[in-house]
């Protein structure tokens, strides 16, 4: 099974055995962040430094002239990642033999989201999430869309691995995030997750929903769960809160939003890329979760994308549903976190990948070469050695 690791542009430039030591791992591909979200992250073995602050969302390389006079724009990074570091690191690492893919997070941006708050998802309570924007927006979707088709393919790559393409919602982990004290559980999470803005309250009027009277709605079903009432899982979960018909509008509303979305990014991919270049997209197979694996319809996204990124950290269970689809031909990418301190564990990697190629899976990812410790690579390395 061809396997790939994850990796940042500062896990690789300033350190010339990075390239060699990720190669080492029997890893064929390395999945590198073109465009990523803010983030502190550890890295172990770097000659210069030891901790990276991405203070902001940004791309990692120069943005490009179709983004001239447009208000919604990315953003460069700074001294974290300056001057084209991802085309620095890609070329280091395609001279270790590694095939490069880009890794690129869309509809995830704190930054945004503070600079142009009408962009940002807003709750039943108007509360807005920064981080999250509204994916129904005709500009946010135009600026996704573009940054989709740029940031993916760069020079050099063979692929695209493109994460957060849909809804995002309540679950971030936000700095210092205090958001744990209620349990809101899956049909909590979604009602939060529900979209007030203008664009979404005119979408919720095309499913003949009144937005004013579904954000009352959702404020009133989440009163008992605010209370410390247990929240009742899954989207029967979801129904038992809002009933059967207002749920189903709402998710009608949500589905076809980011299924339009998802069609229209990986066309400007396919669009602006070479022949053979590989569009994969970060999924969960259920069409109503959110987050960086947004929720998909299985049929549906393996019908226009090349194939799917797997969340495993939980088990290798949500690669069944893309499976199941029985297209010989495309890529389900089990996703394994290898970094024993965010919960992954090595040791057992051997196992869980022959337990996910039992259940469908083609591919494997490992998450992540740049911050995991020395043990755990050499967990890794053993672990693919195996397979």
């Amino acid at each position: 099974m061809k396997a790939s690791a994850f990796v940042y542009p500062w896990d690789v430039n300033g350190d010339p055995e990075a390239p060699a030591r990720i190669a080492g791992l029997g890893v064929q591909q390395v999945t590198l962040a073109a465009a990523y979200h803010s983030t502190r992250a550890l890295t172990p073995r770097h000659p210069r430094h030891r901790v990276v602050t991405a203070e902001h969302a940004a791309v990692l390389y120069p943005a490009g002239d179709r983004w001239q006079g447009r208000e919604l724009r990315p953003y460069p990074a700074g001294d974290w990642a300056p001057g084209d570091a991802f085309g620095e690191a890609a070329g280091a690492l395609a001279q270790a033999g590694l095939e490069v893919h880009t890794w690129v997070v869309l509809a995830h941006n704190s930054r945004l989201g503070a600079e142009h708050p009408a962009t940002s998802v807003v709750n039943a309570y108007g509360d807005r999430y920064p981080w999250a924007p509204c994916i129904a927006q005709p500009a946010t979707r135009a600026y996704l869309t573009d940054l989709a088709a740029e940031a993916a393919v760069r020079p050099g790559a063979r692929g695209t691995e493109l994460e957060s393409l849909g809804w995002y919602g309540l679950q971030h982990l936000h700095a210092h995030d205090k958001t744990g004290g209620v349990g809101l559980g899956d049909a909590g999470q979604y009602l939060m997750a529900l979209c007030f803005c203008p664009a979404c309250q005119e979408g919720y009027g095309r499913h003949g929903l009144d937005a004013g009277r579904l954000a009352a709605d959702v404020r009133a079903a989440l009163e008992p769960v605010w209370r410390g009432a247990p929240s009742d899982g899954g989207w029967a979960g979801v129904e038992k809160l809002l009933g059967e018909t207002t749920a189903a509008a709402t998710r009608a509303w949500r589905d076809a939003t980011a299924r339009s979305l998802q069609e229209a990014a990986i066309q400007a991919v396919r669009a602006a890329a070479p022949d053979g270049f590989q569009v994969l997209l970060h999924a969960d197979p259920v069409s109503y979760h959110c987050g960086a694996n947004p929720g998909v319809d299985p049929a549906h996204i393996l019908s226009v994308a090349d194939g799917v990124v797997v969340p495993c950290a939980g088990g290798p269970g949500l690669l069944t549903p893309f499976a199941e689809q029985g297209r010989q031909d495309a890529v389900i990418a089990a996703n394994f976190t290898i970094v024993s301190g965010m919960g992954g564990n090595p040791d057992t990697l051997a196992s869980d990948i022959a337990r996910a190629r039992e259940l469908g899976a083609t591919q494997i990812r490992l998450y992540h070469a740049g911050l995991a410790s020395d043990g755990d690579l050499a967990g890794a390395r053993a672990a693919l050695a195996r397979r």
